[in-house]
């Protein structure tokens, strides 16, 4: 079968003829019929099979006819990262190059300035990492109304790096008619999920067993001490035919560590990290592709989406954690039919990661030994050693439970076994026998207080409603006399607000509980104008003195149940107060 064969139009033939592809990929031939035809596709291939263009060519073919709307992409494309995103771009470029198609990538470390100006123009085809594209929507520079065709690429990856959540908010802002296309190198059932939720009625397409590695590719496997894995793999770079490699490490530190001891010895060689600027990164791909440097020292940002034409060799410097980025990180060489190299570099400790790996890929992977290092057995143990060499569960005096080279000091006991039992593990005679005696008169005579000198603790205070009021307060079993007097001293200090208290002008204060003054912190000036009473409506003087204000202790007890003050009194102010007016 040919490409001809598929239904594309003959200037994509002719585009895809100067590439130099003749024949079409197994993904290829099932999955672009069914993508002209308009059905949601799920597909799952092996990476290096040609899954980029089983897409970027029936979406050529049908986004050729019609016209962009300014923001309102016609097609979105997610990648999980940059480097495969643009990957994604060079596809379009170079299969689109006869027809008239825009395009816009939307990647962390551009200018927004320069991307808002490819969306003002309208746009065919937009390719856009998940955190940049939520970026400008929030701000307001897109709109995702007129998207026809939606196309989820390396799913897997997305939901290793914790992007389900951004996908599945994007997704809800797209129109439900639309055809979406799904692909993916693995199918965890967490993708399987989201294949549900997202696709309707989709083709599944699978054309080799999920996670597999290309038959192409010839693996190796070296178990050596964690000190001699530099070592290892300077002497692997000597002696293979090494005309370009990817050498993966699992921490961005591992990757500056290799490169600055690769250069040392004189090797061509770069770096690729996440932390390093989207220039430089940028930068750093096109040397290694136009082959000015022979070696490429990167963590998991190279897995996924580069497309280097005959890359020789792949060298895991660290096993990876999961399983599945080792069948990514090797599928970078032996692609398109090639024959390719892949080493894996392991420690002892490595033993659960590498027996992992071979129960996804289903075989065993060879292992080799590397002139000068000695070769080591994997341990199926948990516990890692650190970067010197010693485990944690090691000594600087040997191993756990020895007795230490100096001093009488017993060691500590850890996990393993113990240099003597614990105390509670004993029969009962025994730790019984070896406690110490003590001798009674040895002990200060213990002083015997008095009762009265005892203070008896305050009880937990209640809630409100258990509490008891008014007169019953005083007849409560469980009254305290000490905590009492310090209320009733706390209310003789504190004035009584019930208390009527005339000023030099002959008019009383408003009495209440709280001292709350009806009009906030300003009184009003004609409650400060001067009153002049008559005579015939004068109170006397002594009617309202302190002395016959004052009130016993029972009736401020029971403030809360005393009736309200007089009110011939009240209408006496109050009459003051009219004939003042009048």
């Amino acid at each position: 079968m040919t490409f001809a064969d598929l239904g594309l139009s003959p200037e994509v033939l002719r585009a895809v003829e100067e590439v130099g592809y003749t024949e079409p990929t197994p993904i290829q031939q099932q999955a672009i019929p069914v993508v002209l035809m308009g059905r949601d596709v799920l597909g799952c291939a092996q990476t290096g099979t040609g899954k980029t263009a089983s897409f970027t060519l029936p979406m050529i073919e049908i986004l050729a006819a019609g016209r962009a709307k300014a923001r309102m992409p016609r097609s979105l494309i997610l990648a999980p990262t940059r480097e495969l995103a643009t990957q994604v771009a060079l596809n379009f470029e170079t299969y689109g190059k006869y027809h008239k198609l825009t395009m816009a990538k939307l990647i962390g470390g551009e200018s927004f300035s320069d991307q808002e100006k490819l969306l003002d123009r309208g746009v065919d085809v937009l390719i856009a990492t998940p955190g940049r594209l939520i970026d400008l929507f929030e701000r307001g520079r897109i709109l995702l109304n007129d998207v026809k065709i939606l196309v989820i690429d390396e799913a897997d990856r997305m939901l290793d790096m914790g992007f389900i959540p951004d996908v599945e908010r994007i997704v809800a802002m797209l129109p439900r008619i639309r055809q979406t296309l799904f692909f993916s190198a693995t199918m965890a059932p967490e993708i399987r999920r989201l294949a549900d939720a997202f696709l309707m009625n989709p083709k599944e397409i699978s054309v080799s067993a999920p996670a597999s590695t290309a038959a192409t590719i010839v693996q190796y496997l070296t178990v050596v001490p964690e000190m001699d894995k530099r070592e290892s793999l300077r002497h692997l770079l000597r002696t293979e035919d090494v005309r370009d490699a990817l050498i993966f490490c699992n921490r961005k530190r591992d990757v500056e560590v290799v490169y600055k001891s690769l250069a040392k010895h004189g090797f061509s060689v770069a770096r690729l990290h996440g932390d390093m600027p989207q220039s430089a990164r940028t930068e750093t791909l096109n040397q290694f592709r136009n082959k000015e440097v022979t070696l490429l020292v990167c963590s998991d940002v190279a897995a996924r989406g580069l497309d280097i034409p005959a890359l020789s060799h792949v060298f895991n410097f660290d096993v990876p954690v999961h399983a599945e980025d080792y069948v990514h990180r090797i599928g970078r060489t032996g692609r398109a039919g090639l024959v390719g190299h892949s080493f894996t570099i392991a420690t002892p400790e490595d033993g659960r990661h590498v027996k992992a790996i071979e129960g996804l890929i289903g075989k065993e992977i060879p292992h080799l030994h590397v002139e000068g290092v000695p070769l080591l057995e994997l341990s199926m143990d948990d516990r890692r050693r650190g970067r010197g060499g010693r485990g944690k569960d090691e000594k600087r005096g040997g191993e756990r439970g020895e007795r230490p080279a100096r001093g009488e000091r017993p060691a500590r006991g850890g996990r393993g076994e113990r240099s003597a039992p614990r105390s509670e593990d004993r029969p009962v005679e025994e730790r019984a026998a070896a406690a110490p005696v003590e001798r009674v008169e040895e002990h200060a005579p213990i002083a015997v207080q008095p009762a009265e000198a005892i203070v008896q603790q305050p009880e937990p205070r209640r809630m409100r409603e258990d509490r008891p009021r008014g007169r019953d307060r005083e007849r409560a079993p469980d009254r305290e006399p000490g905590r009492d007097r310090d209320r009733e001293r706390v209310r003789r200090d504190r004035p009584d607000p019930r208390r009527r208290r005339r000023d030099e002008f002959g008019i009383g204060e408003m009495g209440h509980r709280d001292d709350v003054v009806g009009f906030g912190d300003h009184v009003p000036d004609f409650v400060l104008r001067e009153v002049v009473l008559p005579e015939s409506k004068r109170v006397p003087s002594g009617a309202h003195s302190d002395d016959d204000a004052e009130l016993d202790d029972d009736e401020i007890d029971d403030g809360a149940d005393d009736q309200a003050e007089p009110e011939a009194e009240t209408e006496t102010v109050i009459d003051a107060e009219a004939d003042a007016d009048e």
